[in-house]
């Protein structure tokens, strides 16, 4: 039963966030985002929530006092989901140039690459890539990609509902985080390869994680998605973020975006920054 809740709770929050993509693009107001996050310190208020993601990973105070264990190394849990979201969520590192309010709902929001591209590197292609109604990806975009892992006995699959199981109702979650800048240039990463499964000491692994971006920083946040501007989310999730961005061929990604295993053939759209140290964990 609570396995079933869980999972109901975690398709409901999947669908509330299909249906902002659904909605316009016109850009919202600067101010919009802001009355977002005052909704989500509002909403949350003495409620009990643990701490939230996307954070800021260059700064480390935090004052949530939920408590949970971090989640065992990824090399020791299940992979059970891959996704994307287009620009980072999380801002740091190489990644701190902010793209603006967007819609209001999640997309054109987020940070980019701070790091500079050759005109080469910046040149559009001609083909759709990762096409949606609310917009699709160009050379020079950033993406924040979420390899999602679980320790429950599961195979990878198609939403984050793949990461739940009926025999353990609280799987403990883990997010390697990896953000890329898409380039017009076919010596660059091939996304395929990054996204390449096997097995691993009888466990299901993304088996080309990048190990080359920086020290990963880990803290204790949640899911995220625009879902939960306004409201918290009550999953509990260890992060390891990679501050270094990395280049990977724009033609890779959108070949991926028409067939893959976990069914995604888009960019979701972002969570705005979460700065209330309140809704924030310390990181060590």
């Amino acid at each position: 039963m609570k396995s079933s809740v869980f999972s109901m709770f975690l398709l409901q929050s999947l669908m509330t966030t299909s249906a902002l993509a659904a909605g316009g693009q016109e850009d919202a107001s600067p101010g919009a985002n802001e009355g977002q996050r005052l909704a989500l310190t509002e909403n949350t208020q003495g409620k009990g929530y643990g701490p939230q993601s996307p954070r800021d990973i260059d700064q480390h105070a935090g004052s949530n006092d939920r408590v949970f264990s971090a989640a065992p190394p990824y090399q020791e849990m299940n992979l059970c989901n891959i996704h994307f979201h287009k620009n980072a969520e999380h801002k740091g590192g190489e990644f701190t140039t902010y793209a603006g309010p967007g819609d209001g709902a999640g997309y054109q929001s987020g940070y980019r690459y701070s790091g500079q591209l050759t005109s080469s590197e910046r040149a559009p292609v001609n083909e759709a890539v990762c096409a949606a109604d609310h917009g699709g990806l160009q050379s020079g975009d950033t993406i924040e990609v979420h390899y999602v892992f679980s320790t429950a006995d599961v195979e990878p699959g198609a939403t984050l509902s793949a990461c739940l199981s009926d025999a353990i109702g609280n799987p403990q979650l883990r997010v390697e985080s990896q953000v890329f800048a898409l380039v017009n240039d076919r010596e660059a990463l091939d996304f395929g390869l990054l996204t390449d499964l096997g097995m691993r000491n009888g466990r299901h692994q993304a088996v080309n994680i990048p190990d080359d971006t920086g020290t990963p920083v880990q803290y204790a946040g949640s899911t995220t998605g625009p879902a939960y501007n306004e409201k918290g989310s009550p999953f509990q999730v260890t992060w390891n973020v990679r501050p270094k961005v990395a280049k990977v061929d724009i033609r890779s990604v959108g070949k991926w975006c028409k067939g893959n295993i976990f069914e995604e053939d888009h960019a979701h759209g972002v969570r705005n920054l979460v700065t209330h140290p309140d809704l924030l964990s310390e990181i060590d």
